[in-house]
This record gives C-alpha cells, structure tokens and sequence, in this order.
C-alpha cells in the first residue's frame, strides 16, 4: 500500500468535487457531450470522483482499473456499434482515465486517448476544470466523427448527464 497516495484520498473530501465541479461546471459538460453526440454515433459518458475509499483504495486500485469498472457499471459498453467513451477523472489522483469499447478501439490508437488525457490534466493543474472536460471532449469528438458519422435513427443510447461519485 502506498501511504502517500493514501493519505491523499483520505485528505480529499467529497466537498472538492463540488468545488471543481459545480452544477454549472457539470451543465456545460451534460451540454458538451449532447453537441458532441449531435456530430457522431458515439456515446460519451462523463464520470468524477473525489477519491477512493474502503477495498479499492487499501488494495491500490489505479485509476485505469476504476475506469474499467465503471465502464462496466455504468453499461458504457452497451451499445449497438460498441461505440461507447467513458471519461473518468480521479481527483485526489489528479488522474484523467478514457476507456473506449472496442468499436472505438479499432479505429482510433490508444495514444490518442493518451494524448487527450494529458491535455486535461494540463488543464486543471492550472485549475481550468470546465475548460479542460468541454476541450477533451471536443477533441473526442473530432475522432468520433472521423470513425462514427452521426446517425438520427439511433437516438441517445446512454445518458449525457455527469456521473459525480
């Protein structure tokens, strides 16, 4: 067990959720999402969470593994083209994770994702919480309607509300 990073989720109350990511803060993600959706047949989902607590953090689960579960709870990867995207943030971590269902993964290059990610966290290191989400998820998008050109007949397979944990 790392001692440090569990005194940093320990020291990590839900309250520093809410102040990075207000109602406002997470409306203009739900909106960012919907207009990004609007360009392609992919499904984003939006998850953060302050820290980790109980099981998972004494067994030090990274960051990487709590996305995948959540992918998996949250059914992200129950779609009809396996084009589904969760973006999952892990503050106390300062962690930024996506997991994309292999639809996704069969297009577009793990580095990508990388490369997105770093941006975001780049951004909050500089306290740009909205900024940061609303630009990764843009840059998604650009991917996503590369590979997945926008279709009305499927409709809103997954919610585009902000999953705060």
């Amino acid at each position: 067990m790392d001692i440090q990073r569990f005194v940093k989720h320990l020291m990590t109350p839900p309250a520093k959720v809410k102040r990075h990511f207000p109602q406002s803060v997470l409306h203009a993600i739900e909106h960012a999402i919907a207009a990004s959706e609007a360009q392609h047949s992919g499904e984003i989902r939006f998850v953060v969470e302050g820290a980790l607590d109980g099981a998972p953090l004494f067994k030090g689960q990274s960051p990487r593994d709590r996305a995948l579960d959540l992918f998996s709870e949250l059914r992200v990867w129950d779609t009809e083209f396996n084009n589904g995207l969760l973006i999952y943030v892990l503050l106390a971590d300062r962690a930024v994770e996506i997991v994309a269902d292999r639809g996704i993964n069969a297009q577009v290059a793990a580095s990508t994702w990388t490369h997105i990610c770093q941006q975001m966290e780049q951004a909050f290191q500089q306290s740009s919480f909205e900024s940061g989400v609303v630009s990764g998820v843009q840059a998604i998008t650009q991917q996503l309607a590369q590979h997945f050109p926008a279709n009305s007949q499927l409709g809103n397979e997954l919610p585009n509300q902000a999953v705060v944990l």
